[in-house]
């Protein structure tokens, strides 16, 4: 019997590269000492047409806290708000999410910089954020001039930050200081002179509730405000009458503060401008008739 013919077995051999080879490290150090050559992309520059766009565009970014000052000053002082809202403080945080203070700021910074922008010396240098502008709502016009020139000139030449302006109004207004004889309780004369943050106010009373540094907080018909010394003038009246006047403020505030009709508000306010400190029997009359309606809704 013939024995099965044994066939050779195929085996795969596996090809391995040395990689200490002479082939391998000269192809290693070609690769270490080749040279890459990138081919750069030319930007073009910006025509004259596109850097006249940027600047304006950058103008209007800078400019932004200012025109919505602006903006938010036309819509309080002709009353725009009117047909959806009672108050322009309930408008602003329902329409923009801006409580009072904000809303305020804005339209105090917009003020000056309506003024810094009628002094001649500044032409291009503005201020870019409504921070920069606060410390000097505090100055009188001419001084809000002098205080962003030296805040310019100390940023040497480029717009200031907040901080250093509020350093600069600080000196001006150490400079120029007065003390405050002012006592709370007392019933002061609110003076408007050259200040348009004051609008409306001119020839109006309040009643000192705190005596700041360099202001009052003065309590009027409609609300409290930070009133500088020089906006104020005592009524000089007897601590009776003081306190006489304090009681009238609260009882038109509390009224005021319903948000009655435009008719009813001018009333109230009109109270708030007497130049006596007592109400006339008609005037007692007409503010107790809506202090029982006030009362009679919140009994409802």
């Amino acid at each position: 019997m013939a024995k099965p013919s044994s066939k050779p077995k195929k085996s795969t051999i596996s090809s391995s590269t040395d990689s200490t080879s002479p082939d391998n490290l000269a192809q290693e150090e070609d690769t270490a000492t080749a040279t890459i050559t990138v081919t750069a992309v030319e930007i073009p520059e910006l025509t004259e047409q596109e850097i006249s766009d940027r600047l304006h565009l950058e103008r209007k970014v800078e400019r932004a806290f200012f025109e919505a000052g602006k903006a938010l000053t036309e819509l309080r002082d002709r009353r725009l708000y009117r047909s959806t809202h009672k108050t322009f403080d309930e408008y602003c945080l329902d329409r923009f999410g801006y409580n009072r203070s904000r809303s305020y700021q804005l339209v105090d910074a917009a003020v000056v910089v309506d003024n810094l922008q009628k002094c001649p010396q500044i032409v291009d240098i503005l201020p870019t954020a409504e921070g920069q502008v606060r410390p000097m709502t505090k100055l009188e016009p001419q001084e809000q001039q002098e205080a962003w020139l030296k805040a310019v000139e100390l940023a040497g030449g480029k717009v200031p930050t907040g901080r250093i302006v509020k350093d600069v109004v600080q000196r001006i207004m150490e400079r120029t200081k007065v003390p405050n004889t002012y006592q709370i309780g007392e019933v002061c004369q609110i003076l408007v002179k050259d200040n348009s943050e004051l609008r409306g106010k001119g020839g109006c009373w309040g009643i000192v509730s705190q005596a700041n540094e360099f202001s009052c907080t003065v309590r009027m018909w409609d609300g409290e405000y930070a009133i500088g010394l020089q906006h104020l003038k005592s009524y000089n009246y007897l601590p009776a009458e003081c306190e006489q006047m304090r009681v009238i403020c609260d009882r038109i505030n509390r009224v005021y503060s319903r948000g009655l009709e435009e008719s009813v508000q001018r009333f109230l306010e009109s109270l708030g401008k007497l130049n006596r400190a007592y109400l006339t029997a008609l005037e007692e009359k007409l503010l107790g008739v809506l202090e029982s309606e006030y009362r009679d809704e919140k009994i409802t």
